[in-house]
């Protein structure tokens, strides 16, 4: 596996791969996302803009109107959809529900976890229907992180615990990993899928 990252790592320069964030919503995918592209020179696309407006409603109202289970469906019709290279994609927290959205995601380029630990994550978070966070009623935030939690891990080539680090600490972590200046990166991914 760590073999394997680092050769999709090398490849982001011809032509360039997709660098795709995944995490929970607030953990920052669409800050760290903006400057990570101006850092590498990357074209930014985030989901869930992509989705309001290609349906002209706020993510809260396509949930309310289609359901959960109806806005995972058409999230992963937004993402299968994506035929762009060299860009940072910022998903939205719920893209780890649909196997095909991320084998797609992760065929054309290296996937990154943005972790954050539930206390952290709940000082960042307001109202989560305000934000449009797919959410079953009654769950709340530690729960729906124990539930995404693995997925996240098991889709991610490498992972960012992000709790101690600020923006540019976040962005450096991953720019020196895509450039493959770090040797340990994908080795706790590669331990984490033998399990």
């Amino acid at each position: 596996m760590f073999i394997r990252v680092m050769q999709k790592m090398t490849k982001l320069g011809n032509p360039p791969l997709n660098i795709v964030l995944i995490g929970m919503p607030g953990v920052g995918k669409s800050t760290v996302g903006v400057v990570l592209a101006k850092r590498l020179g990357l074209s930014y696309l985030d989901t869930d803009i992509s989705i309001q407006t290609g349906e002209s409603q706020s993510l809260q109202e396509i949930i309310a109107r289609r359901g959960i289970s109806g806005f995972c469906a058409l999230e992963e019709r937004y993402i299968l959809a994506i035929r762009a290279t060299g860009h940072v994609i910022a998903t939205g927290g719920s893209v780890i529900y649909s196997p095909q959205a991320m084998q797609h995601l992760g065929s054309g380029g290296v996937i990154i976890y943005l972790d954050l630990t539930p206390a952290n994550l709940k000082k960042r978070l307001g109202d989560l229907k305000a934000r449009g966070v797919i959410i079953a009623p009654g769950q709340n935030i530690e729960s729906l992180y124990n539930e995404r939690h693995p997925l996240y891990r098991r889709y991610a080539e490498i992972t960012v615990k992000t709790d101690d680090l600020s923006l540019e600490q976040v962005v450096e972590e991953i720019t020196a990993s895509v450039r493959g200046r770090r040797k340990d990166v994908g080795r706790q991914r590669s331990e984490d899928r033998k399990q």
